[in-house]
């Protein structure tokens, strides 16, 4: 009887055993839910905030800044003094050239009254006058560049910013104000050229600036630049932004242009999706289920089943070389 007892003993511990075994080989599987909600298929951007009427006024010569007549948040009329670089060097040149300009009218006058009491030649009388009218051009030249010394406003604005303090030397590199208006903005972005065909006016854009992380931003594409730039292989594309935007001109955005939306798709995350099918679990095994796949993005899959209706769960993750009927054990336990 003892050894009757044992040997069932024997058998019921090596079932034990078996069925711990069989069940530690099986696969551990998470479920999520198949969701619905938008699916958005969206071109990647970057740019930067921009007023749409506004100028850069840097000087046109380097010289030292004497003067600053307008100030940040100062609204100015087209044609208003904005600041005056020091012009002691060109002063000086008009005023050499208009004594030799002096010179030259009495020479001019001298040769000429030689030439009509016959002491004179023709030929010293030509080359008085062309000095003189060669330094009459000199000194309208020297004039006109005077005018590259005095800073403008080419637009009616307001100065957004000014950049340049009275001493400074600043040149034709150096911003030192931009004039425009502070609404209506926009965004100026750079669209890579794989992309820009997928691209239209009027796509709605969702922007995304570090200064307001939790603010769900949007604008709309207002134009297309007809020629793309063959260095950085890119095309620009200006975002309208609505008048209300907490945007400030100089931020910089990270841009997703809609190009595709579906409001009431079927979605799972994009690891779910196995060689066309997803992964659910009935009864503790694994069964596929073929689906079409739609738009891409954020990390979610539009999925359609091609044939009857989808699971209400699949597999997270399906593991590699899992088969149809393959018992599974659910993460954070289960059936199977």
């Amino acid at each position: 009887m003892r050894k009757v007892l044992f040997i069932i003993a024997v058998v019921l511990t090596a079932g034990g055993v078996w069925w711990g075994l069989s069940r530690a080989a099986r696969p551990v599987v998470d479920l999520v839910p198949v969701e619905r909600g938008p699916a958005i298929r969206a071109v990647y951007a970057t740019g930067n905030v921009e007023p749409v009427q506004w100028a850069k006024i840097t000087p046109l010569v380097q010289g030292r800044i004497e003067e600053i007549y307008a100030d940040e948040n100062v609204e100015v009329a087209p044609g208003e003094l904005l600041a005056r670089l020091d012009e002691t060097e060109i002063r000086a040149t008009v005023k050499e050239l208009e004594a030799r300009r002096d010179y030259l009218v009495h020479e001019v006058d001298r040769t000429r009254a030689l030439l009509t009491k016959g002491h004179g030649t023709e030929k010293a009388y030509e080359l008085a006058l062309s000095e003189y009218q060669q330094v009459l051009a000199a000194i309208a030249a020297a004039n006109a560049r005077r005018d590259h010394y005095i800073l403008r406003s080419p637009i009616a604005g307001m100065v957004l910013r000014r950049d340049g303090e009275v001493g400074e030397v600043v040149g034709s590199q150096s911003v030192m104000y931009w004039i425009g208006r502070p609404k209506p903005l926009r965004i100026e972005a750079e669209v890579d050229e794989e992309d820009i065909a997928r691209v239209a006016v009027g796509q709605t854009v969702l922007i995304k600036a570090d200064a307001f992380p939790d603010l769900p931003l949007t604008g709309t594409v207002a134009e297309i630049t007809p020629k793309g730039d063959p260095v950085n292989k890119s095309y620009r594309a200006r975002i309208a932004l609505p008048d209300d935007t907490p945007l400030m001109i100089g931020m910089t955005t990270e841009l997703n242009i809609v190009v595709e939306r579906r409001d009431d798709a079927r979605l799972v995350p994009d690891t779910a999706v196995l060689d066309q099918r997803l992964w659910t679990v009935v009864d503790g095994r694994a069964q596929p289920v073929a689906v079409r796949i739609g738009i891409r993005g954020n990390g979610r899959t539009e999925v359609s089943a091609e044939t009857g209706a989808l699971p209400g769960t699949v597999v997270r993750q399906p593991p590699a070389g899992l088969q149809t009927g393959d018992k599974v054990r659910l993460k954070g336990g289960g059936p199977g």
